[in-house]
């Protein structure tokens, strides 16, 4: 990949990458819409990643090529903005901005991007690249900032210029990802520990509706208000209550239940996420993957049945996987409506499961079934 990249680098450009990137995309193993409840979240870094080749510039100009879209750009750093006619783009010009935002003296640059994570997938494909562009400019421009600071400087990329007001989860994990452990991390404080994740025999097995429902961000936007509602029908009881990781049963049961059910079935879910997030952790401890599995099973069902943001798709490929012995756990993954199902299979299974699955389902659904299988890699890194 180094060698291809640079070589790719060299025909456009015509001059050598200073240096060469790689940041993976993202799973989150449970924890699934509790980090805008300042909740726990447990993604990993997986091996599928953007690269990106950059080399810094004499002049004020900035040229990027995206290899596998075939298409080019350029601007200056003094024309700084986002744009609205391509998406790509925005990912790399918002992490460049937070240098001058940050009263860094930046040069112009060439860059060249290639990725291999899924766009549309629900792996966090726009993070890995904000976060490759972040790390490559932070190396090369030698200002030094921790991890932790380019995390929120990629963030702030994609608020920015993607338009997208997402949590701190995906960037982080691309950023802070390590080999065959996952990160529990408190979406409160940003406090995080690293928990080993050893799947021997068994593999991730990411299945891609390749859907994505209209309802999706006007539906999410909706959960939000509603774990929000919850918090202002305790907190005339409960001053200290900010969200729903302050909050009990009891008090969901004193004072969301009988004024509003709706509001109330959507708390509980979280509530019970956070709780099985813990449980989850003990059992990584443990080595013990099978309980893991029955998690995110319980996980799925209450996203589908409580929480209410999956979609027939995604519970097509949960429904069919839930008797298999050799599917220790699958749950649908992100937002909702659309994306993929995570599968933890043993792994002489896979096979035989996707030749199975895979004509079952485009059959009902009349869509193509895409598949990965995944193992869980470092974060950012220069290659």
């Amino acid at each position: 990949m180094k060698n291809e990249l640079t070589r790719l680098f060299i025909d456009q450009f015509q001059v050598s990458p200073d240096v060469i990137v790689r940041s993976p995309g993202r799973v989150n193993i449970i924890g699934e819409h509790a980090d805008y409840n300042n909740g726990f979240v447990l993604p990993a870094a997986i091996d599928k990643a953007a690269y990106i080749a950059l080399s810094l510039r004499e002049d004020d100009e900035i040229h990027l090529t995206a290899v596998d879209l075939k298409e080019n750009f350029s601007t200056t750093i003094h024309h700084l903005k986002p744009i609205g006619d391509v998406s790509w783009p925005n990912y790399i010009l918002g992490g460049a901005a937070q240098f001058i935002k940050k009263k860094i003296s930046l040069k112009g640059f060439n860059l060249l991007l290639t990725s291999n994570v899924p766009i549309g997938a629900g792996l966090s494909s726009s993070a890995a690249v904000e976060c490759a562009t972040v790390f490559a400019l932070n190396h090369l421009l030698k200002t030094g900032f921790s991890r932790i600071e380019m995390v929120n400087m990629a963030q702030k990329a994609e608020h920015e210029y993607a338009g997208v007001m997402c949590g701190i989860m995906d960037q982080f994990a691309s950023m802070m990802g390590k080999a065959s452990q996952v990160i529990k991390l408190d979406c409160r404080s940003l406090d995080y520990q690293y928990v080993p994740f050893k799947l021997d025999g068994i593999k991730i097995l990411l299945l891609n509706t390749n859907v994505k429902h209209s309802l999706a961000s006007s539906e999410y936007n909706t959960r939000r208000e509603e774990c929000e509602k919850a918090i202002k029908l305790i907190k005339p009881h409960h001053p200290s209550v900010e969200s729903l990781r302050d909050v009990t049963m009891e008090m969901l049961d004193q004072y969301v239940l009988p004024a509003d059910e709706l509001v109330y079935r959507r708390s509980r879910f979280v509530i019970d996420e956070m709780e099985r997030l813990n449980d989850a952790c003990n059992y990584l401890e443990q080595n013990d993957i099978a309980s893991l599995g029955e998690c995110m099973f319980e996980t799925h069902e209450g996203l589908s049945k409580q929480y209410e943001v999956s979609c027939k798709e995604l519970d097509f490929l949960v429904d069919y996987v839930k008797d298999n012995p050799e599917v220790l756990g699958a749950r649908m993954m992100g937002g909702g409506f659309g994306g993929c199902t995570i599968n933890l299979v043993q792994e002489d299974a896979i096979a035989r499961l996707v030749s199975e699955i895979k004509p079952a389902y485009e059959a009902a659904m009349n869509l193509p079934l895409d598949f990965y299988i995944a193992s869980i890699e470092n974060g950012t890194e220069i290659m």
